[in-house]
């Protein structure tokens, strides 16, 4: 995923696009949801969404996936959408406004979709396939920017592209022979396009309804509620029922409340202080971006009460020390392999805010079987790292005394990429002769340097997330040569261009068995990892409250956050 909205998706992590780890996400700590189940939710009441992320942007062209949470499906229906069930049947990508996957030809570059019967707007008027092309046609205007890139960089002629208020002539590759049917015509091979039409580009806009910037105030539903307020610019949304939504054309949302309202831009310790109390329509209320830290979790630790209203999510994270060969020391792969075995993972997991919170990593591609995960640790460092062995590899580096290097990070307080991870790492090679000089940046800074090629530093603190539970939004963009930017935003770290690693890419893109593709990913990922590119150290737990009144809590391994399209309050 690309870093930005990962972090506002994810949100756990304080910035947000992300949590993953061993175990399938689970939902409630004390089972509440079967609780929930047994006490059959009902339909009725209003749902509180409390959010320290804002909620700005309200328009499917430039929402970054399921941007926001889970707040933009309940308005925005697209081809395909995930599975809404807890932990890992939740990274499956099922139909939404089509009837199947899509139809791939023989090599899967071109996809056909058919809509299915009976859809329709918040007005009643019918959805028809041109209202799906507009909508993914007017996500390449550049004052609609913010979305996710695929589109651009998938469709034939999408490069060039500058939306439908400068090109009245539109997409060539998306055609509508027909009021249901789409074909999408691609560059090349991409056997994972039907996670790519479960993003929020992919749904339908009537042209007419259309006002530019403006749409975001109003956006025209085609999912269970509709806008009927967006106050200072995300700040405050109110969301009401469609009347012309049909629970026989969706099989994913439940749509249990009358009316959700959506209070963003708060400050995340008086979101957790709102859902511990619980009282009046907080008692109500959900939160899906604001994690709890490790003083939370002690004191609801004591109150089973509480701790009976804590959710547990895992998303498609991974955090990681990164490392730039094209500076020394770090061209010497044995410097590299040094570190690897020095990391002592117990004391960067305790930095982050301990085992609840996070997950020691020793693969690249998080640990659950949708990204085609293989068990590897091709350096291993045990709970607490491996000094002695880091030492040898030093003297044969030519190091027999030590060295000195700078590790980058961010000066940002959050417990991934901030301080605290930083001297923890700092402390770890300190043990193996290693001196780690502490580079702190602020925020915008830090991103800079990590992802612009001409200052990427030679050692430094990233993360990475992925857009859908897959290996190849996760390896392609961090692994695949022909992906390195020089003018823009580079995430090829290592500005690794191996034309195996290129083809096995390719060839796996070609495949539409995702559960086959899995399995190549997970292949993939272990080959690379035997370089020494990077040091996986944690995937990222999220563990978040809700109210007291909240029914059927459902945490899917997709998000990693509660599906607020199946909760009730009643």
């Amino acid at each position: 995923m690309r870093p930005s909205p990962a972090v506002r998706r994810a949100a756990a992590v304080s910035l947000g696009l992300a949590v993953v780890a061993g175990a399938a996400a689970c939902g409630p700590e004390s089972g509440d949801s079967a609780k929930g189940a047994t006490a059959g939710p009902a339909k009725g009441g209003t749902l509180t969404v409390l959010n320290s992320d804002p909620q700005s942007d309200f328009d499917p062209a430039r929402l970054y996936t399921s941007g926001g949470g889970n707040v933009p499906s309940l308005v925005f229906r697209t081809l395909t959408t995930r599975n809404r069930e807890n932990g890992a049947p939740g990274a499956e990508v099922v139909p939404d406004l089509a009837t199947d996957l899509g139809r791939p030809n023989a090599d899967a570059t071109e996809w056909t979709y058919t809509l299915k019967d009976g859809l329709a707007y918040e007005d009643g008027t019918p959805i028809t396939s041109a209202d799906i092309k507009y909508g993914i046609e007017r996500s390449f205007a550049a004052e609609l920017s913010g979305g996710a890139p695929y589109l651009r960089d998938w469709l034939v002629g999408g490069a060039d592209y500058q939306g439908p208020y400068k090109d009245k002539k539109g997409l060539d590759s998306i055609e509508t022979p027909d009021a249901k049917t789409l074909v999408f015509k691609l560059n090349k091979p991409e056997g994972e396009f039907p996670f790519l039409a479960s993003q929020t580009q992919f749904a339908p806009v009537p042209k007419a309804k259309d006002d530019g910037t403006a749409y975001e105030k109003h956006p025209v539903s085609s999912g269970p509620y509709r806008v009927t307020a967006n106050r200072n610019d995300g700040e405050e949304l109110v969301l009401e029922r469609n009347p012309h939504w049909s629970a026989k054309t969706d099989e994913e949302r439940k749509a249990y409340p009358d009316k959700i309202v959506v209070k963003s831009g708060l400050d995340p310790a008086v979101i957790n202080q709102r859902l511990s109390t619980s009282s009046g329509a907080d008692a109500a209320a959900v939160t899906t971006d604001t994690n709890l830290g490790p003083a939370e979790l002690a004191q609801i630790g004591g109150d089973k009460q509480l701790a009976g209203r804590v959710g547990t999510g895992h998303f498609g994270y991974t955090n990681y020390l990164a490392f730039n060969p094209k500076v020394k020391p770090f061209d010497n792969p044995k410097v590299r392999q040094a570190i690897s075995y020095a990391i002592n993972r117990k004391s960067v997991v305790n930095a982050a805010g301990g085992s609840a919170l996070a997950e020691p990593a020793t693969t690249f591609l998080p640990d659950q079987k949708a990204f085609g995960h293989q068990p590897y640790d091709h350096f291993p460092a045990g709970e607490t790292g491996n000094p002695g062995k880091a030492r040898e590899l030093l003297k044969e580096a030519g190091y027999p005394n030590g060295l000195t290097v700078t590790l980058t990070h961010s000066t940002e307080e959050n417990r991934e990429t901030g301080p605290a991870t930083a001297t923890a790492v700092q402390e770890a090679l300190k043990a193996a002769g290693i001196t780690v000089k502490l580079q702190g940046l602020e925020p915008n800074a830090y991103n800079e340097a990590r992802w612009d090629i001409t200052k990427t530093p030679g050692f430094f603190i990233s993360r990475w997330g992925a857009d859908w539970p897959s290996g190849g939004p996760f390896l392609a963009p961090i692994f695949d040569g022909r992906q390195i930017v020089k003018g823009g935003s580079n995430y090829n770290h290592a500005q690794l261009d191996d034309p195996a690693v290129n083809k096995e890419i390719d060839a796996i893109n070609k495949l539409t068995d995702l559960d086959e593709a899995a399995k190549r990913w997970g292949a993939l990922d272990a080959r690379i990892g035997e370089q020494a590119l990077d040091v996986p150290l944690f995937h990222p737990v999220y563990k978040r409250l809700y109210g007291k009144d909240v029914k059927n809590i459902v945490i899917s391994d997709w998000t990693g956050v509660l599906d607020i399209s199946q909760v009730a309050v009643k």
